[in-house]
């Protein structure tokens, strides 16, 4: 992670994609903080230069070599964490896409280090990333 996302002078923009394949959306247990051994969608940083749709199927393709057609914003989520004196370490927002598969079959990464396609109860049974599950419920709803 690069030293600007940490104690961060702005909020960093971030897109992630609910990709939804039959009725299974893709999952991924990230291996770095601030969601450390938690499921959450593929996603990251919007970089200089693309536009927040390129970054979330950039991200998606980076992180599980999944393609896939954006259907439409879900909704976003915050992130934003403080360390022990009150200061903020991290503050994220993350738009959150939904999206219908189109191919590959998804693999893990240096981000993801389990990559799956989680159906309703599956979802309930794993431990994921804060704002997650609603924002599944939330792309789910848009198809």
């Amino acid at each position: 992670m690069s030293s600007d996302r940490l104690y961060p002078t702005r909020p960093i923009l971030a897109a992630s994609v609910a990709v939804f394949r039959e009725k299974r959306v893709l999952v991924g247990r990230r291996t770095k903080p601030p969601a450390l051994h938690l499921y959450a969608l593929p996603g990251g940083v919007v970089e200089l230069g693309e536009t927040i749709e390129e970054a979330a199927l950039r991200e998606l393709w980076e992180e599980t070599k999944i393609k896939a057609d954006l259907i439409g914003l879900a909704g976003f989520n915050n992130i934003l964490t403080r360390d022990k004196e009150g200061r903020v370490d991290r503050h994220f927002i993350i738009a959150c896409f939904a999206a219908r598969w189109i191919e590959g079959e998804g693999s893990s990464s240096g981000e993801l280090d389990d990559v799956r396609w989680a159906g309703h109860e599956d979802i309930k049974s794993l431990p994921l990333a804060h704002g997650v599950e609603n924002l599944i419920e939330k792309a789910r709803a848009l198809l």
